[in-house]
């Protein structure tokens, strides 16, 4: 089969499609015939070798796909040959077949549409489950996303809107304001050409934002931070900046606030039951058509080493996909 391997840490371009055996499932374990691979941020650092997980060389990145399961291995009991399936595993996807274990793949309706599926589970799974766990986000509320245009920020406005809240999403550019629009935000800021503090009291008639949701870090924490309501929650979902912020906490004392880390990872297996209900309902809510991502690049495997820079560089709106058979 073909993979896109990373064969020396640090280079997103030196990433080369090579031909390599298939995998095989060993006890627990699912034989995926990959259709579709999502790129995300984990994907971006665990190739520069800035992950805190450092998987053995070579191996191709790639922790989202959706395809078709050709074989089980051993103990398998809910997943057999032939349906249609998400998956989240630690690496592996950019490649023609991956392996994941059952417990990390889920059986998708009939007529499920692989690519959507494929772009789904990673940042719809961390977006509710900061909003719904973490922040406890009610009808009413304010919800400001920052880095609103990238794929968890995104799904955040999205869920936000599902969920009832008021959502004013930031990013840096009109273009990808836009999207935001496009998926349910009420209010938009550019922090390109805006001081996001002083938009986000005009929009809010000085009151402040209930929920914050942060996959950015850098400069923007801390004026977010600043324009929390009394009782308003940041949750801090990463740090796509490259740079991680510096909070003075007397802020927190001073808003009643609370600073709220978001840690889906571990969260799915620290709470599997909690996780599982989750999955349940983001999946029927995707069946139903009531969330869908936005898939802003389709790119062949030998184009995967692009996909990645297209994260970094934070110039993805939603999702970009790696597919094999393209």
């Amino acid at each position: 089969m073909k993979a896109l391997l990373c064969t020396q840490l640090g280079a997103i371009d030196a990433l080369r499609v090579e031909e390599v055996a298939s995998p095989r499932p060993a006890a627990g374990q699912v034989l995926i015939d990959v259709k579709a691979a999502a790129a995300n941020f984990p994907d971006v650092l665990m190739v520069e070798g800035k992950y805190q997980f450092k998987p053995p060389m070579p191996f191709a990145p790639g922790c989202e796909v959706a395809g078709q399961v050709t074989e089980v291995g051993a103990g398998v009991t809910h997943v057999k040959a032939g349906d249609a399936v998400l998956a989240i595993m630690p690496h592996g996807g950019f490649a023609e077949e991956a392996v994941a274990d059952e417990s990390r793949v889920v059986v998708l309706p009939a007529g499920a549409n692989l690519e959507i599926a494929a772009a789904f589970m990673f940042t719809y799974a961390t977006s509710y489950h900061a909003l719904h766990d973490r922040a406890a986000l009610s009808p009413g509320e304010t919800l400001l996303v920052l880095g609103a245009a990238g794929g968890v920020g995104l799904a955040a406005v999205e869920l936000g809107r599902k969920m009832g809240a008021r959502v004013i999403a930031a990013a840096s550019s009109d273009e990808k304001l836009e999207a935001c629009r496009s998926r349910g935000a009420a209010e938009t800021i550019n922090y390109a050409t805006e001081d996001l503090r002083e938009r986000v009291k005009a929009l809010t008639e000085g009151r402040g934002v209930d929920v914050v949701l942060d996959p950015v870090g850098g400069p923007y924490t801390e004026p977010a931070l600043r324009s929390l309501a009394w009782r308003g929650r940041l949750l801090v979902v990463g740090f796509a900046d490259g740079e991680i912020p510096r909070i003075p906490l007397n802020l927190a004392l001073l808003k009643g606030c609370s600073i709220v880390g978001v840690f889906w990872g571990d969260f799915t297996r620290r709470e599997p039951e909690a996780h599982a209900a989750n999955t349940r309902r983001l999946v029927e809510w995707m069946a139903a058509g009531e969330l869908e991502p936005l898939i802003c690049e389709r790119l062949p495997l030998a184009r995967g080493a692009e996909a990645l820079r297209l994260v970094k560089e934070r110039r993805v709106r939603g999702k970009v996909l790696v597919l094999p058979e393209l």
